[in-house]
């Protein structure tokens, strides 16, 4: 929902930071990676109740992957980087709530539905993302430049930060804010399908 308003401000010394790290060699695919094992830290720091040291595994995760899109911009961008890209992005994703749940059995349960959770709106934003392509549907770009189509949606990658934030600042609460994120993807994957079974009828595939 945030995220076009965020991508103007956040774009721009992105895009300066990517050109330099492309000209010093940096490869796009390595940072994912990279950006990749740092986020995949802060499962053990959760386990350990370390959630100052995970929020910053969280924070240094997004950074990270800001800059590979414009390291491949000013590269040779490749449709497996922009692959690899979302990849990476959904393993970090589900490693959180899975962190959570290591730290306090309890949380267990609301850690599973926030799995769950993120099951719909993976397939709600990958499966729109194919619709897109094969009714050749034109991304408008308000979330930055894509490797494909992005939907939009009510929780989108600016509102899943925040709740990990959330989530890292409070634990004790992780049950409820966990509940009400969950609810809210659900509340997303239903609208994605519910605006793609409104595409018009000469569209559908």
């Amino acid at each position: 929902m945030f995220d076009p308003v965020l991508r103007r401000l956040i774009d721009p010394p992105l895009n300066r930071a990517g050109a330099w790290l492309a000209g010093c060699g940096v490869p796009a695919n390595g940072a994912s990676l990279a950006g990749l094992a740092v986020g995949l830290l802060a499962v053990p720091a959760l386990m350990q109740g370390w959630y100052g040291l995970a929020l910053l595994m969280v924070l240094l995760n997004r950074l990270i992957d800001g800059v590979d899109g414009p390291i491949a911009r000013h590269g040779k961008p490749t449709p497996f980087g922009g692959y690899l890209d979302i990849m990476c992005d959904m393993a970090f994703y589900a490693a959180v709530p899975l962190g959570f749940a290591f730290a306090d059995p309890p949380n267990a349960i609301w850690a599973a539905v926030v799995l769950a959770s993120f099951v719909c709106t993976g397939a709600s934003f990958l499966g729109r993302a194919v619709l897109a392509a094969q009714r050749g549907e034109a991304y408008d770009g308000k979330r930055g430049r894509k490797s494909f189509f992005h939907a939009a949606g009510l929780i989108e990658g600016s509102e899943t930060i925040a709740a990990f934030v959330l989530f890292c600042l409070f634990p004790g609460a992780f049950p409820w804010l966990a509940g009400l994120f969950a609810a809210l993807c659900f509340w997303t994957s239903a609208a994605r399908v519910v605006e793609a079974y409104r595409l018009p009828a000469g569209m559908e595939f």
